[in-house]
């Protein structure tokens, strides 16, 4: 199993540069939300702002655009109906890009459907799938999409909790006993990089394999899921690597959970104070940095 220091780990921050603008930091575009689960859209956008993405778009239920336009101004908000993947960014060094899908989708919605399956297959860029669309990747086509774009070398990271995973292995009669197993294989299967959340997080590409185990009960109440996929959908958008990406979001979350708790206790903390939050994690994460920063240069004096 990899082992990541607090170090590293603070190290991967992606501060912008003082040239930046919002372009270059990165567009996250979430295909997220229904009529009946509208908070699932406004956390994981609020969540991937919070992040650091310069510039978030979400595509979500005709219905609901006016609600998240009104829940948070500075989102880019469109119709499921205005939604073509022959639009699509394509991510490049300059202008990185990434995609979160299925996070509050309705499953009796067949645009769901849909819109995952024309996503996979036309983004050229890292695609986060969560929620109900993970419940499709089970089916022939999706896998296949999911096979394409592994061999095509586009990034395509699922989350799912023990369930969902469960639902995911089932097809390829792989085993559940073992969570670290159970991932491992996972990402083999479908050729993606796996975050399988519960107590302990895991997350591996299929090859390497690292346990988050900073996480909190404070976290399991419904939506903290939804803004874990903003945080890492950010985090991609902004051209960390999608390994890293997972370890920082997981990270970043586990963080603002324990710092949520501290103050609202573990019993009261909603998903909403887990973003509130975000900004202290990333306070103690640059903390954790520079320390090890002004270490360094000691030794490195020392030697001199």
């Amino acid at each position: 199993m990899k082992k990541y220091t607090d170090e590293y780990i603070a190290s991967l921050l992606p501060f912008p540069a003082e040239d930046a603008n919002k372009y270059t930091r990165g567009k996250l575009t979430l295909i997220v939300g229904s009529s009946t689960y509208p908070g699932a859209a406004a956390l994981s956008s609020l969540a991937s702002q919070r992040a650091g993405a310069g510039y978030t778009e979400v595509f979500t239920e005709d219905s609901i655009v006016s609600q998240l336009q009104m829940y948070h101004p500075s989102l880019v908000v469109r119709p499921w109906t205005s939604f073509n993947e022959h639009d699509l960014k394509v991510s490049s060094d300059h202008h990185p890009c990434a995609f979160v899908v299925g996070c509050g989708f309705d499953p009796g919605n067949p645009y769901a459907s849909n819109i995952t399956r024309a996503l996979l297959r036309h983004a050229q860029a890292p695609v986060l799938v969560d929620g109900t669309a993970l419940r499709l990747l089970s089916g022939r086509r999706f896998r296949s999409l999911c096979e394409d774009r592994y061999h095509a070398g586009y990034s395509t990271i699922i989350t799912p909790h023990g369930g969902e995973a469960n639902a995911l292995a089932r097809v390829f009669n792989i085993p559940t006993g073992d969570p670290e197993d159970l991932a491992l294989m996972l990402s083999q299967a479908y050729g993606t990089i796996t975050v399988l959340k519960g107590p302990k997080t895991y997350i591996t590409d299929g090859d390497g394999l690292y346990c988050m185990d900073k996480g909190t009960p404070a976290l399991a109440k419904a939506g903290t899921g939804d803004v874990l996929a903003g945080i890492i959908g950010a985090l991609l958008a902004q051209g960390l690597g999608p390994v890293e990406s997972c370890v920082l979001g997981t990270t970043m979350h586990a963080y603002s959970g324990i710092f949520a708790a501290q103050d609202y206790s573990t019993i009261s903390v909603c998903a909403e104070e887990i973003i509130r939050y975000l900004p202290d994690a990333v306070f103690h994460l640059k903390e954790v940095a520079e320390r090890a920063a002004a270490r360094d240069a000691a030794a490195s004096n020392g030697k001199r």
